[in-house]
């Protein structure tokens, strides 16, 4: 698009959207979609209403607002009213791996007249005229790097990063891909689209609007180095100049009046071919050993072989190393890269709070945590008062420990953790009860900000299915039963055969 940055041309052109795009608010107010299922925050409103004017202009841009703020359903509302008013689109979602269903089921919650396939796996479609037929092709950044042949063959109107900090490297194979798509525009979204340093912004930014920042080189001798190492200021505002009109984010802070005191999402997960070939025959040789116990002794006497089978298939889920077995199995474990991606690419300067029921499954984080030098705090039933007390006093007031590791038992009652503000359940279990008392550590008096919280599933398993079930037999659920047997009794033989399944 542009050769430099220095060409009045351009700077007069920059200026000129700039000026517009800082008094977005003034623009002619776009409606919403009529056939949009959600109500939007006011600041998710203005979020659509920005998106809609870099449509007009033609720039691209980044919706950054803080983990948990909504873009995705900002990004929909966009999609909606595109697709509205050109009677059909085709756009193309890039996001990583677990936020895949996330995509699924916001469409079909909240804009369910758009048509949408997910592009991915070794199953997917191969010819480029069947993938344009959708409204929306949701796919992975891995997907992307290695099917960019095929996708460079369809013109897309737009290409949305999710996470887009995936690309922030402008020499990896999949920021060359995401380079190579025909669009006629681009949107990324990002709560963190600076992680470490000034030079994450450029691949980002090349990507929504090339050329606007000159060459990698340029960049990097005209901005990234004098900011990074020289703390150059001058180069800062010149930059911050530049590139301003193109980000929007807003804090939780600052949109906290809007925002309910406690947000609640699922975190879905998909197994490697590893953890899922583990996950299969475990599951296969607990349904026949539990069917033949029922056959034999009847429901009431099969409890214990049941709950040894859900107790397996959960520590699997979680990772196959956490199994007390004779033979000892690898670590392969999705939800501890993703929650290990979350907290060091998105929470940026939050605390969160991390439960989990197995303690094999806590030193397993602990490791990974250490090994990325993110400082934590941990404990479990078995740490003293004292350490207790430790614990929690350097977590509420030391700035540089954002991650607090609790076992689920030990952490449901009398704590008092207001510094953290995010939530992750690691592997949460029939009883939303205990649950709830672990994310109300944080959501107590004197707590000022919302809290999120996020219940990490694994897709079609046990996970998945117990959710199910919870939305079945809420009454069930209500009766809080008293303990994991209880749960149990409440099972039908079908119950059992569909968890098993």
């Amino acid at each position: 698009m542009y050769e430099f940055i220095d060409d009045e041309a351009v700077l007069v052109e920059l200026d000129e959207k700039r000026r517009k795009l800082l008094k977005f608010d003034e623009i002619r107010n776009v409606p919403l979609p009529t056939n949009l299922h959600a109500n939007l925050r006011p600041y998710q409103e203005s979020g659509f209403q920005w998106l809609n004017y870099l449509d007009e202009v033609k720039w691209g841009g980044i919706l950054a607002d803080d983990m948990g703020l909504g873009k995705t359903v900002q990004a929909l509302t966009f999609i909606q009213h595109y697709k509205n008013r050109h009677e059909q689109c085709t756009m193309m979602v890039v996001c990583p791996t677990t936020l895949i269903y996330n995509w699924e089921n916001e469409i079909k919650k909240f804009t369910p007249g758009i048509t949408y396939h997910i592009h991915h796996g070794p199953q997917r479609l191969r010819i480029s005229e069947e993938l344009a037929a959708f409204d929306v092709i949701i796919t992975t950044y891995g997907t992307l790097r290695s099917d960019v042949q095929l996708l460079m063959k369809i013109d897309f109107d737009y290409v949305i990063l999710d996470e887009s900090q995936a690309i922030k490297n402008p020499q990896s194979k999949v920021t060359k891909a995401a380079q190579l798509l025909n669009t006629r525009n681009r949107i990324a979204l990002s709560g963190t689209p600076m992680q470490n340093n000034t030079f994450d912004i450029y691949a980002q930014m090349n990507f929504l609007n090339p050329g606007m920042l000159g060459s990698v080189d340029f960049f990097r001798n005209e901005f990234a180095t004098p900011i990074d190492k020289f703390q150059d200021e001058e180069r800062k505002e010149h930059l911050k100049k530049l590139i301003y009109p193109f980000i929007l984010r807003r804090t939780k802070e600052q949109v906290a009046k809007d925002l309910p005191e406690k947000i609640e999402t699922v975190i879905f997960c998909e197994m490697d071919p590893d953890q899922r070939h583990i996950y299969d025959a475990y599951r296969n040789s607990y349904r026949s050993k539990i069917l033949g116990v029922i056959e034999d002794q009847g429901m009431e006497r099969s409890q214990l072989t049941i709950l040894q089978g859900l107790m397996k298939l959960r520590q699997i889920c979680d990772s196959p190393a956490i199994l007390n077995e004779a033979e000892k199995y690898p670590n392969h474990s999705v939800k501890l890269h993703e929650l290990t991606r979350e907290i060091s690419e998105n929470i940026s300067n939050h605390k969160v709070l991390v439960f989990s029921q197995f303690l094999g499954m806590l030193g397993l984080i602990k490791d990974r945590l250490a090994h990325l030098k993110i400082p934590y705090e941990y404990f479990d039933g078995s740490t003293s008062t004292q350490d207790r007390e430790k614990a929690i006093q350097n977590f509420q007031n030391n700035e540089e420990c954002r991650v607090f590791l609790i076992s689920l038992k030990a952490g449901g009652v009398g704590l008092n953790l207001t510094a953290a503000d995010y939530v992750y359940i690691v592997d949460p279990w029939w009883n939303p009860a205990v649950e709830q008392q672990a994310i109300d550590r944080t959501h107590r008096i004197g707590q000022t900000k919302n809290i999120f919280a996020y219940r990490m599933i694994c897709k079609d398993t046990v996970e998945e299915k117990i959710l199910e079930l919870q939305e079945r037999k809420k009454s069930l659920v209500k009766d809080i039963i008293a303990d994991d047997s209880g749960f149990i009794k409440k099972l039908t033989k079908e119950d059992v055969l569909y968890l098993f399944s």
